[in-house]
């Protein structure tokens, strides 16, 4: 009786354990996700980006809008590790059609300053898009020349609001 006792505890305290090592996992900000599911939008704040290579080109149904990341045309990001006087864009060239309207270039940047004609959001037939992302970001040994071709941007699609008196692209 004392063994099955025993035996018993000891395989409770590893089960306890191995829940415990899970938990930890976790907390370390590490995703974990059971049975292949995907965290739906309200788990993600209702933000759902979107991941595009450089040349790589989407159709988004739920849009009706066709997507294409043509590259960067101009990336003055400071370099990580290096101090700069300010600190830089990098603008994305996104190519929307929608399917009824003809292909648009957008000139999506990383900063919002008007001045420049630097916007991190354009109007295109309803939505709203944003430029989320740029990767990688430049580093001393590699500057924009260096990194094209690999480039990777990621975009917000919104629902335009009415009451701001958007117009079509």
């Amino acid at each position: 009786m004392l063994h099955k006792t025993l035996l018993i505890s000891l395989g409770l305290l590893t089960l306890a354990n191995c829940n415990a090592q899970k938990e930890a996992k976790n907390a370390t900000g590490v995703p974990v996700t059971h049975n292949n599911s995907h965290p739906t939008k309200t788990a993600q704040n209702k933000i759902n980006v979107i991941y595009f290579n450089e040349g790589e080109n989407k159709f988004l149904k739920e849009y009706d809008m066709n997507v294409t990341f043509k590259g960067i045309s101009e990336d003055s990001r400071c370099p990580q590790g290096v101090n700069c006087i300010w600190i830089g864009a990098a603008v994305a060239q996104v190519e929307v059609m929608g399917v009824a309207t003809r292909p648009t270039t957008l000139s999506l940047s990383t900063i919002e300053k008007a001045d420049r004609n630097y916007h991190q959001s354009e109007y295109f037939n309803g939505y709203t898009i944003s430029l989320a992302e740029v990767t990688p970001y430049p580093t001393s040994e590699k500057d924009s020349k260096a990194l094209q071709g690999k480039y990777r941007i990621g975009i917000i699609i919104s629902k335009e609001d009415m009451q701001k008196g958007s117009t079509t692209k």
